[in-house]
Parts: C-alpha cells; sequence; structure tokens
C-alpha cells in the first residue's frame, strides 16, 4: 500500500457545511414529497433527494475513513449524525465497509461472476437486489434487527456452508460479533430518532417517505456495485474511476473516483481527482451499469489467478486507526 497523499488535510469546514446543506435540503425533499400538489411534484422531490442523501452517504462514507474530521471524536460523532439519514448504525457501517476494503474482488466479493459451484438462482437474487435497490432495505432491517436480536446473526452467518461463501454473510457478520453490541443499539435509536422526529416535525406521510426512499435506494444501491463490476480482481485495483457528468460527481463527493479511493483510501474526497490514474481506463457509469442488466457473467479462465488475497489485511490494517 502506497504512502502517496497520507497526510492530506481534512476539508473539515467545508464538510460540515456540506453536511448541514444537504441534511437540510433532504428534509425539504422530504416535506415536498409528502406535501407536493401534484405527483409531479412529489416525483421531482424524490429524485433530488435520491441525489442529496448520496451526498450525505459520501460523508458517512468519509468518517469510516476517518477522514470527515481531524479530530476521531468530532469525525465519529457527525459520521453518526449523517448515519441517521441512511438510516443505520455508524458502527455496523464502518465495520461492514472496512471489511469490503478487506476482501474486495475476492471470491466473497465477484457478484458479477459465476463461480464454479455457484448457485445461479441465489447469485441472480443478489445481483438484481443490488441494482433494483432492495439491498438498500437489508442495511436498516439488518441494523435494527442486530440492535434487537443479535443472536439472529448465528443463524444467518451460515458458517462454512456454501451459502455464506457465496453470499460474503459470513464474513462480514462475523466482523458484527466483535463490534461494541450496546454502541450499536444507541445508534439504531439515534437513527430511529431523529427519523422519527423528522416524520413528526414535517408532518411527513408514508407514501412521501417511501417515495423518497425507493428513489434513494435505487440510486445509492447500483452505483455500490457499478465502480466494481467487471474490474480486475484485485483487492487493490479491482474498482474503477467512472466517467460521469460533474454535476453528478460533485453532488457524490468524487464517490465515482473508486479506484483511487480503493488505492488511497487515506485521501479525503475533495483531492482523489489527483490520484486518477490518466492510463487506465475509464467506463461510463451508464454503459456499466446498463451492463450489469443483462446478470453475472461466467468467471473467465483467464482471470482466475489475479486476486491478490494477501495484501488485503494491510489496507484493513492501515484504516483501522
Amino acid at each position: 500500500m502506497t504512502s502517496e497523499g497520507r497526510g492530506t488535510p481534512v476539508p473539515a469546514r467545508l464538510n460540515l457545511v456540506l453536511l448541514v446543506s444537504a441534511m437540510t435540503a433532504c428534509a425539504g425533499c422530504l416535506w415536498l414529497a409528502s406535501h407536493g400538489e401534484t405527483w409531479a411534484v412529489r416525483l421531482v422531490a424524490a429524485v433530488v433527494f435520491s441525489f442529496v442523501n448520496n451526498t450525505v452517504f459520501s460523508l458517512l462514507h468519509e468518517a469510516t475513513h476517518g477522514v470527515l474530521h481531524p479530530s476521531r471524536r468530532v469525525n465519529d460523532g457527525l459520521g453518526r449524525v449523517a448515519a441517521t439519514l441512511f438510516p443505520t448504525s455508524f458502527t455496523m457501517q464502518r465495520a461492514f465497509h472496512l471489511n469490503h476494503h478487506r476482501h474486495n474482488r475476492t471470491r466473497l466479493e465477484q457478484f458479477d461472476y459465476f463461480r464454479p459451484g455457484d448457485n445461479r438462482l441465489l447469485k441472480c437474487a443478489q445481483w438484481y437486489s443490488i441494482l433494483s435497490g432492495l439491498y438498500w432495505v437489508f442495511v436498516p432491517v439488518g441494523a435494527v434487527a442486530f440492535a434487537l436480536v443479535p443472536g439472529l446473526l448465528h443463524r444467518l452467518r451460515g458458517t462454512g456452508t456454501r451459502y455464506g461463501e457465496q453470499t460474503g454473510a459470513d464474513a462480514y457478520l462475523g466482523r458484527l460479533e466483535d463490534a461494541p453490541g450496546s454502541v450499536i443499539r444507541w445508534e439504531v435509536l439515534l437513527a430511529a430518532g431523529v427519523q422519527g422526529g423528522l416524520a413528526v416535525a414535517l408532518d411527513l406521510s408514508v407514501m412521501g417517505w417511501a417515495l423518497c426512499y425507493a428513489a434513494f435506494a435505487v440510486n445509492w444501491s447500483g452505483l455500490q456495485y457499478a465502480d466494481h463490476a467487471w474490474s480486475p480482481l484485485h483487492v487493490r485495483d479491482g474498482a474503477w474511476d467512472l466517467r460521469v457528468a460533474a454535476p453528478v460527481r460533485w453532488m457524490f463527493l468524487n464517490y465515482h473516483y473508486h479506484r483511487a479511493h480503493h488505492r488511497h483510501p487515506h485521501v479525503p474526497w475533495l483531492y482523489l481527482g489527483r490520484y486518477v490514474d490518466p492510463n487506465v481506463p475509464r467506463p461510463s457509469f451508464l454503459r456499466v451499469w446498463l451492463s450489469m442488466w443483462l446478470g453475472p457473467r461466467p468467471l473467465p479462465e483467464t482471470v482466475e489467478s489475479r486476486v491478490l488475497p494477501h495484501e488485503a489485511p494491510l489496507t484493513v490494517a492501515m484504516e483501522e486507526r
């Protein structure tokens, strides 16, 4: 792992302004989706929400890497606030995301390829749940389930089974066994309190809330794997610096520069553009996303040997500081 870019200053004030502004805009979109006079207005509000809540998520992503604010205490506090609009637990999100850096493009994260012995129905169900936005539902539901019934994870992990390996459930849910359960529970309560407070204060309708989060789920979920689909099977290099319209990239805080992020996870979003390699192919987000609808592909024999799992522990070790 290169140390290039380490020590890059964190844009703390800008991040705080963006977090407050984006969360305020999200509240406005939720209100408009609930009280708009026409369906056209409500739908536009939901689409706008799907983008501005991705700004909030991108700031949450910064917090998981400790680069939302230079103070660890403030960083984690702001991360917990940002997580309430997902909604999820910040501690759970950090555990899962750093695990993603550990296992990126290994056998546990090759959802785009059929491997020998894979259950094809399960693979397709997982794949299209990502594309449809259903993947998002598992995050808040899973956080609540863990908070209420933590023992449920043992039954869902599928430890030692093909299911547990193919879905990644064993590796990801296993990370929560060492996570601070009491912290996760109060973070879930915080998220529930914020969501409930918004519903009461803004007199939100179930339909308005659902429209906004359905749009966000599709927008967020699709990008989570479009920036990895068909990329090299390499823990650090297995991602794309996707091409997308500049205003969209700005709203996602350069999240589309995902290869640069995986190679330099300690670099704040504002400076990721400096680390985009012009010599590496940069497919368009739309092209990759459309190709994903054709479904997973057979694993090419020529790429089987390109996964380098021995690099993964180093990646996570540098992030868990």
